[in-house]
């Protein structure tokens, strides 16, 4: 007796929209310029600016095969008396930079979403990766994890839209 699949072989052979093929660290930088010093002079948690990019390309023209990177850059200085960071570079605590990116086939997507599902859905599926490999970076570093909170990506792409420049996030297809 053989068995059969309730799926239709055609069903079976569709290739999804969006493919996740590797995801990979592309650079990572972690630096405490004033090592082993600041480890005993810190008074207070310092305070974390990030700032996050997405870059977007084509890996080779004619495919639909896509890099896409997050970087991720995170300085802690120390702040003064008032809770504002010192102006001078002796009071970074630590910076850490990582770009991690993936690798993503599009099929049947039409041209006019490509930009959104490349600059919106896959940073969404890169963003937990990458905010795992910061908080562990940090933490092994010797200070409290960097967590990030969750990134409206949606919004984010939004409003790099409205800029006249097109904001940082980079684009090329």
């Amino acid at each position: 007796m053989s068995e059969t699949s309730p799926i239709a072989p055609e069903a079976a052979a569709q290739t999804p929209p969006l493919v996740v093929n590797v995801q990979y660290v592309k650079d990572l930088s972690f630096e405490v310029p004033n090592a082993p010093g600041i480890y005993s002079t810190l008074r207070a948690a310092p305070r974390v600016d990030i700032n996050l990019d997405v870059q977007a390309r084509r890996i080779q023209d004619g495919q639909d095969i896509y890099e896409v990177v997050l970087v991720i850059r995170a300085e802690a200085v120390e702040p003064n008396v008032n809770g504002a960071a010192p102006p001078d570079a002796a009071a970074r605590v630590f910076l850490a930079e990582l770009s991690f990116g993936g690798v993503f086939t599009l099929t049947g997507i039409p041209e006019n979403a490509v930009e959104p599902v490349l600059l919106v859905e896959c940073p969404r599926l890169l963003f937990p990766f990458a905010r795992n490999i910061l908080a562990d970076v940090t933490r092994e570093g010797g200070f409290p994890p960097v967590l990030l909170q969750p990134i409206d990506f949606v919004a984010l792409w939004q409003a790099r839209r409205a800029q006249p420049d097109g904001g940082t996030q980079t684009l090329q297809v």
